[in-house]
């Protein structure tokens, strides 16, 4: 195993795993050290660094280094490269900060780990990565369905995945996704989504209340939302081709293009252009910007059904 390691990005679900995978690899026995780069003088960074007195193994783990000060920085990058025997270092700096520049000399030195954030688009790949961890091959509609009914936060995702796997004995099918992660499929936040952009008000409004009475998350709800009006505005002015040849263009799963494309054929420009503003407004008032954030969904779904109608 290699004594120096870098995780490199921002997102702290991935950072948080590749950093307990290096400590289980590690020795057993090896004293445990995790501090944050801005609390570390370099006289302490010295010290942590040094050889133990009686030859005790240690592992170092420092994160926030992309806020630290130039001087410390330099000290850790001179024990990184040349490790004291028995120390293994780890470093996580998010790739950005005032010292951004220091991540390519640790790179020279470190075993390096990516973990930048995942973008929206790349969602339904890590999904069906994570349950492929799990030597599970997931069907489209599985992960189409747990994006929509968990979100995308990925220790949330990743939970459902471990879970479902588990209970399952990894045969996870759609309607198991719902039973666990909707609780009733007539008001889960993808069943919503799909009655708000094919113009059912009743329908859509009646169903926001009754997810929000049995505990639905209003984050939750919304994300579904905004997963079908963007998926709405990057298609509502595609004319033929296939799905297959639309999801590389567009960056979306086929599954999704095939069920959404009949809806957004019938929506204008001027439409889809308010129903983005108002699911961002949603967003941000959902996370407390301001407002009931129950009210504001049921609200936004309603304007939203209408501009499909």
């Amino acid at each position: 195993m290699s004594s120096v390691h870098l995780i490199v990005g921002e997102e702290e679900f991935l950072a948080e795993r590749a950093r307990k995978k290096i400590i289980a690899q590690a020795s057993p026995q090896a004293e445990l050290s995790l501090v944050r780069a801005s609390e570390l003088t370099t006289s302490e960074i010295i010290e942590l660094t040094s050889p133990s007195l009686f030859g005790d193994d240690r592992l170092i783990v420092i994160t926030h280094a992309e806020v630290a000060g130039k001087d410390p920085l330099d000290v850790l990058l001179q024990a990184a490269v040349d490790p004291a025997p028995g120390i293994t270092l780890v470093i996580h700096h998010t790739g950005g900060g005032r010292n951004k520049a220091m991540v390519k000399k640790f790179e020279k030195v470190a075993t390096v780990h990516r973990v930048d954030k995942v973008k929206k688009n790349e969602l339904q790949s890590w999904v069906t990565a994570e349950f492929r961890r799990h030597e599970v091959r997931p069907t489209p509609d599985v992960v189409h369905s747990l994006l929509e009914g968990v979100g995308s936060d990925l220790r949330e995702l990743a939970s459902a995945v471990s879970q479902l796997v588990a209970d399952t004995d990894g045969e996870v099918t759609e309607r198991d996704v719902r039973a666990y992660y909707v609780g009733v499929a007539e008001v889960s936040g993808f069943d919503i989504a799909d009655l708000a952009v094919s113009g059912q008000t009743a329908r859509a409004v009646a169903s926001v209340r009754r997810a929000l009475q049995l505990g639905e998350s209003p984050v939750a709800l919304t994300a579904a939302l905004g997963n079908k009006v963007g998926a709405i505005a990057r298609l509502y002015t595609t004319r033929g081709g296939n799905a297959r040849q639309l999801a590389g263009q567009l960056g979306m799963h086929p599954f999704v293009i095939e069920k959404t494309m009949p809806i957004a054929r019938r929506w204008s420009s001027q439409s889809v252009s308010q129903a983005v503003i108002l699911v961002a407004d949603l967003d941000a008032r959902v996370k407390g910007a301001g407002g009931d954030p129950e009210f504001a969904l049921e609200d936004a779904v309603r304007r939203i059904s209408q501009l499909a109608g």
